[in-house]
């Protein structure tokens, strides 16, 4: 897969977590991601909008793009081995 988020994480942007394969997961694991939380009014899909070593990054990320961070929740990914 050319882009694979393992060699650079904004690869995994626009991406469902579970649409990660394993060595994408492997590297990805112990980083934050951001995903719009969801509202019934705009059912948003679930793809990753930012990396991030903390949420405080992926604030700082989505801020600089013109995104509102509220919008979004944040959560670690785990590694798939555990």
């Amino acid at each position: 897969m050319s882009g694979c988020a393992a060699k650079d994480p904004k690869n995994a942007l626009g991406r469902a977590p579970e649409q990660l394969n394993l060595n994408e997961k492997i590297a990805l694991a112990g980083k934050t991601v951001a995903l719009e939380v969801y509202s019934p009014s705009s059912l948003p899909l679930r793809k990753i909008e930012a990396v991030g070593g903390s949420a405080e990054e992926c604030i700082f990320d989505l801020a600089r793009r013109g995104l509102e961070p509220k919008h979004y929740e944040y959560m670690m990914l785990r590694s798939p081995m555990s």
